[in-house]
């Protein structure tokens, strides 16, 4: 019998343990992935502390995967070879027959397959995957480089190229860590008149090496929206930032039929009155990831324009050390397993 090793939590809030496993079998329409690198993700908390509804235990998280496949299931063989360089993200699959699916609407699917949710994630050497998820890793793009793209990448760069902007138009990105910095580089490589969001007057020239045109400090005596008002207003803000105050405040600094792209996760309610909406016609859009043409998208537009993620990496064996990491906000910007 072959084994491989994964990190699991064996409970709600457990501490990652390696341990070994038989190797799986792809079933129809699915493939193992040998996996070279998978991405930590701020998600990963929800299943691991079990806040995500219907979390399973032992659990193996990890939604940004990027491997070679190893196996092929019955049915994938026109279209994938063993060899292939493939990410799979959060959109780790979908069920075909739901009403969005049937529309097209695939990130939309009521039974959504998110690795680590839906089956094990890539927190492994091996992992199971349908290949409705799979993505094709350009050659220019190590898997530590592609990983955290299948998530944070393409969270920002779908967000952005489905926005209403267009080159030229004042962009704004509120945060710049983990997504953040990641939505600066490609609303920069957009063509969009870029301005960075954070906190404090360190990140100014930070923000400026990542592409932005202009920095706001969101802790200066003049408010965030007057910042982006002087500016002329911004046709869109994508709010990488997981704090609803944060969000809040860039409301009225968007221009007449701006759009706020939320992206960051918070659970308290967004401050917005209805009046600040209509007066200026103005649209709140909640957007996740994309699916695994838009991941192939994300990752071919980053190999064109020489777009990465800030990584540091970590062997799979110290996936608690790493986890941990990103939990403290230390992570500069994304973690990154590897099995190599």
């Amino acid at each position: 019998m072959s084994t491989h090793k994964v990190a699991q939590v064996a409970a709600a809030s457990e501490p990652f343990e390696i341990v070994e496993r038989e190797v799986p079998t792809p079933g129809p329409a699915h493939v193992r992935i040998a996996v070279d690198a998978c991405g930590i993700c701020h998600s990963d908390a929800g299943l691991v502390t079990a806040a995500f509804p219907g979390v399973r235990f032992p659990l193996v998280p990890g939604h940004e995967i990027a491997g070679r496949i190893e196996e092929l299931g019955e049915g994938t063989q026109s279209q994938w070879q063993v060899g292939d360089r493939v990410a799979v993200g959060w959109f780790g699959g979908s069920c075909l027959h739901c009403t969005p699916c049937r529309q097209g609407d695939f990130m939309m699917c009521v039974n959504l397959k998110v690795p680590g949710w839906a089956y094990d994630g890539g927190f492994a050497e091996n992992v199971i995957a349908p290949v409705d998820a799979l993505a094709r890793i350009p050659e220019a793009l190590e898997a530590a480089d592609a990983a955290p793209l299948a998530c944070a990448g393409v969270t920002v760069y779908n967000g952005l190229r489905r926005s209403s902007a267009r080159p030229g138009d004042l962009v704004a990105v509120l945060g710049i860590g983990g997504l953040g910095h990641l939505g600066v580089q490609y609303a920069a490589a957009m063509g969009f008149e870029t301005v960075a969001i954070a906190r404090g007057t360190g990140k100014a020239d930070f923000a400026a090496k990542l592409g932005a045109h202009h920095y706001v400090d969101s802790t200066a005596d003049t408010s965030v929206a007057d910042a982006l008002k002087a500016l002329g207003g911004a046709k869109a803000i994508m709010a990488t930032a997981a704090s609803s105050d944060a969000i809040t405040a860039t409301v009225d600094g968007l221009s007449h039929r701006g759009e706020l792209i939320v992206v960051g996760l918070d659970a308290e309610p967004l401050g917005i009155s209805p009046i600040q909406l209509i007066i200026s016609g103005l649209i709140v859009r909640g957007h996740q990831a994309g699916t695994a043409q838009d991941v192939q998208d994300t990752m071919a537009f980053s190999a064109h324009h020489g777009i990465r993620a800030m990584t540091e990496t970590r062997p799979l064996d110290q996936v608690d050390e790493a986890y941990q990491k990103m939990m403290s906000g230390a992570a500069r910007f994304r973690m990154v397993l590897t099995t190599g």
